[in-house]
C-alpha cells in the first residue's frame, strides 16, 4: 500500500473532523459512569484493552504473518472503538450511554497504550533485524493530536453551546460514518491490486479477529449476567475497532503503509457483522430486561 495524499494528510484531517464530532456528543459525566456502571463498564475495557491484543498476538504467529502485518495487526486490536461503534449501538438499541463511555476511556488510555504496544511488537517480531524504531513520546504526542485534542474541542464546544452539540450530535455520527466509509472506498480503490495480493493471508486473521472479538463480547456479558442491550454494546465494542487511527498510524506516523493493510480488510468485516447486528437488534422492540 503506497502512502499517498489520501493517506498522509486527508485521512488524518477526516480522523480529526470525527474525534470532534465525537467530543459533541460527551460530557465528563460519561468518564463518571465507570464508577456507577463497574461492571459492565469494566468488562468492556477488559475485552478492548487486554483481551483483543492477546487475541491479535495469537493470530499473528497461528496464521505466521510476516512481521510489519503482524505488528499492523496488532496495532490495530490495540486502537478503541470510534465513533462508528457509537453508531452501531444506537441502531442496535444497544446500551448507547455505555458505547458512549467505553470509547471515550479507551480513546483516552490508548493514546499510551498504543505506542507501547506496537513498541514491542516491532521488538518482538522484527528482533535484532529491527530496522525502525518507534519515539514512543513523540509517538504519543501524535496520537493526542489526532484522538484527545479534537475531543476535547467537542466536549469544550458542548459545554458553551449545548443545544447546537445536541443538534450535531446525530449529523455528525452520520457524517463521521460516511467520510469513514468514503475514506476507506478510496484507500481500497487506489491499492486494490495490493489489497487482494493481501487477502489471501490477511483474509482468515482479520476475519477470524473480527468472529472471535464479537464472540467473546457477546458471550461474557451473557456469562456475567449483562442484559441484552448492554451485552449488545459490550460485543459491538469488542469487534469494532477505530480503523481509521490504525491506518493512520501507520501511514502518517509510522510512514509504514504496509502495516495498515489488517486494518482496511478488517474494516470490511467488521461493518458486515456490525450490520449483522443493527439488522438482528434494531428492529426489536425495547424492552426492560
Amino acid at each position: 500500500m503506497q502512502s499517498t495524499l489520501l493517506t498522509s494528510t486527508i485521512l488524518p484531517a477526516s480522523l480529526f473532523i470525527i474525534m470532534i464530532g465525537m467530543g459533541l456528543s460527551l460530557t465528563l459525566d460519561d468518564f463518571r459512569r465507570v464508577v456507577r456502571y463497574p461492571g459492565a463498564v469494566s468488562l468492556g475495557l477488559f475485552n478492548q484493552l487486554i483481551l483483543l491484543p492477546i487475541i491479535g498476538l495469537g493470530l499473528c504467529h497461528l496464521f505466521a504473518l510476516t512481521p510489519l502485518l503482524a505488528v499492523g495487526l496488532l496495532l490495530l486490536t490495540a486502537c478503541p472503538g470510534g465513533a462508528t461503534s457509537n453508531l452501531i449501538s444506537y441502531v442496535a438499541k444497544g446500551d448507547v450511554a455505555l458505547s458512549v463511555t467505553l470509547t471515550a476511556i479507551s480513546s483516552t488510555v490508548t493514546i499510551f497504550t498504543i505506542p507501547l504496544i506496537v513498541h514491542w511488537g516491532l521488538a518482538h517480531f522484527l528482533g535484532e533485524s529491527r530496522p525502525i524504531e518507534l519515539p514512543i513520546l513523540e509517538t504519543m504526542g501524535q496520537i493526542f493530536g489526532i484522538t484527545a485534542l479534537p475531543v476535547s474541542i467537542g466536549m469544550l464546544v458542548r459545554s458553551r453551546n449545548l443545544t447546537f452539540a445536541q443538534r450535531m450530535e446525530r449529523p455528525m455520527r452520520i457524517a463521521s460514518t460516511v467520510i469513514f466509509v468514503l475514506i476507506l472506498a478510496g484507500i481500497v480503490v487506489a491499492n486494490w491490486q495490493t489489497l487482494l495480493d493481501a487477502l489471501p493471508v490477511l483474509g482468515p486473521a482479520t476475519l477470524m479477529l473480527n468472529l472471535l472479538t464479537v464472540g467473546l463480547g457477546w458471550g461474557l456479558s451473557r456469562i456475567f449476567g449483562l442484559n441484552l442491550a448492554q451485552s449488545i454494546t459490550i460485543a459491538i465494542e469488542s469487534g469494532i475497532q477505530n480503523g481509521t487511527l490504525a491506518i493512520v498510524v501507520a501511514s502518517s506516523i509510522l510512514y509504514l503503509p504496509e502495516m495498515s493493510l489488517p486494518a482496511a480488510i478488517y474494516t470490511i468485516f467488521m461493518f458486515l457483522t456490525g450490520g449483522a447486528f443493527m439488522w438482528r437488534f434494531g428492529r426489536r422492540e425495547v424492552k426492560v430486561d
